[in-house]
């Protein structure tokens, strides 16, 4: 299993398919499998990295104070060990908040952006906190996981069998580690520092999304970015229609002439 360690904490990543590369990055409470079906696709033509941000998955999990500058720099450490230079970048939730700080931060590095949820200013996750600072993973996981999708994807048996997939993993799971993402996201706006990014950027939200003012806004502050709605789902809408979801990047990539 591959990990890096140049950031100074252990971070695992998966390597699927050949060509140029993309680079994804996962939603709170979930792990590198979020992306189970972007990685079957779009490995058709790119060389994808998917990355088990710090807190989850095989990677540590550490319970003291980072920042999200930290987690993209864990990031960072994975491409410059698969010397990446230049990569589509994709983030989700909490994941499109790292995308936004390498993309402002090295915009060199990244042909494209595609952030799921998308928000860019700083937001109130005190429940989040609550729940897993004080109630623990055991008690709050699931309900986070219902949270994010629409409720008639959770009560469907696919919906119910994927979120159980990722429900069982919660013993590994410290939530100490998750708060701290939570507070880390939380004491981050970016909003001011928007209308300098220059990444070609395509910002997609659930009908049902948590988040979906947030990313509209977003779409709305960086130059020619692209926004779309994707019918009947939530925060975690490539997952809950990976189909529709897919198509909306792959028109997106093409109009770029990053895929052909």
């Amino acid at each position: 299993m591959p990990y890096s360690i140049r950031n100074g904490v252990s971070i695992h990543y998966e390597v699927s398919g050949e060509g140029p590369p993309m680079v994804l990055i996962h939603a709170n409470p979930f792990d590198r499998r979020f992306w189970l079906y972007q990685v079957a696709h779009f490995s058709t033509w790119f060389k994808v990295v998917s990355i088990d941000i710090r807190g989850y998955g095989r990677s540590d999990k550490p319970a003291g104070e980072f920042s999200i500058l930290d987690m993209a720099e864990d990031v960072l450490g994975v491409c410059q060990d698969l010397e990446i230079d230049q990569a589509v970048l994709m983030g989700a939730s909490v994941g499109s908040g790292i995308a936004l700080m390498l993309g402002l931060e090295r915009p060199e590095l990244f042909r494209a952006m595609v952030l799921v949820g998308g928000g860019s200013g700083g937001m109130n996750f005190d429940r989040r906190i609550h729940g897993y600072g004080d109630l623990g993973v055991a008690r709050y996981h699931r309900e986070h996981l219902h949270d994010l999708v629409a409720p008639q994807f959770a009560s469907s048996r696919l919906g119910a069998y994927l979120l159980d997939r990722f429900a069982e993993v919660g013993p590994s799971l410290s939530g100490a580690a998750i708060a701290q993402i939570f507070r880390a996201r939380a004491a981050l706006d970016m909003s001011a520092r928007l209308p300098s990014l220059a990444v070609p950027t395509l910002v997609v939200n659930g009908e049902f999304d948590i988040s979906l003012e947030d990313g509209r806004r977003t779409a709305g502050l960086i130059p020619n970015a692209v926004h779309r709605i994707l019918p009947g789902t939530g925060h975690a809408c490539c997952i809950e229609d990976p189909a529709g979801f897919d198509e909306i990047v792959v028109a997106f990539l093409r109009a770029r002439h990053l895929l052909a």
